[in-house]
């Protein structure tokens, strides 16, 4: 990386862009740390000038920082790569990926996976977000299949369209199901936030 690198941190170039541009998943870099995008959102008060409001974690050690940017002002967003990666298996140390076209494996911590690791099932592929070769970010699947393990029994008589009732998914997330959904039913949820949205066909 030497030669026309120098003078550039980290030898890579961060591209610039305006704030109201960054998404979830994005990786900002910041006074030479890296963050990743948890959640971004523009606001367009009454009156004043429209913000962009970014909720971050520093990939170092796992803080949270929460800015506002005007949505015009530039901020340096970092280079990754977004690569496909096979579950393998979650020990003490994390979470384990195997690259499937070259075998390579990574580990990703805790901090990273977040509150997507219930969601994890073995050969799950998901995409990992590298940069430097270090993993940054992940994106499940946008839809799990799992069982409900609990739930209040079916009650006869129910219309499906009554509101929604309690579960426990086999992964331990809790989520909200159509009364006719009995404890030993396979369903397909979102991984974002577990929220329902069919019964499985298999």
């Amino acid at each position: 990386m030497s030669g026309g690198a120098r003078g550039q941190k980290f030898g890579k170039t961060a591209l610039k862009v305006i704030a109201s541009s960054i998404r979830k998943g994005n990786v900002i870099e910041q006074d030479g740390k890296l963050y990743v995008v948890l959640s971004a959102e523009n606001i367009h008060p009454g009156k004043g000038t429209p913000v962009s409001q970014i909720e971050m974690r520093r990939i170092g050690d796992g803080v949270k920082v929460s800015e506002r940017y005007k949505t015009t002002d530039q901020v340096e967003k970092a280079t990754v790569e977004d690569r496909n990666f096979n579950y393998l298996y979650e020990d003490a140390d994390g979470f384990h990926f195997m690259n499937a076209e070259t075998y390579d494996q990574v580990q990703v911590s805790k901090e990273i996976v977040g509150s997507s690791a219930p969601y994890l099932q073995e050969n799950m592929t998901v995409k990992l977000s590298m940069h430097d070769l270090n993993p940054v970010a992940i994106q499940l699947p946008q839809r799990a299949t799992l069982e409900v393990v609990e739930t209040e029994p079916v009650t006869k008589g129910q219309t499906a369209s009554s509101s929604y009732k309690p579960a426990i998914l086999s992964n331990g997330v809790r989520t909200s199901v159509p009364p006719h959904i009995g404890t030993g039913t396979r369903i397909v949820v979102m991984t974002e936030d577990g929220s329902y949205v069919e019964r499985a066909k298999d």
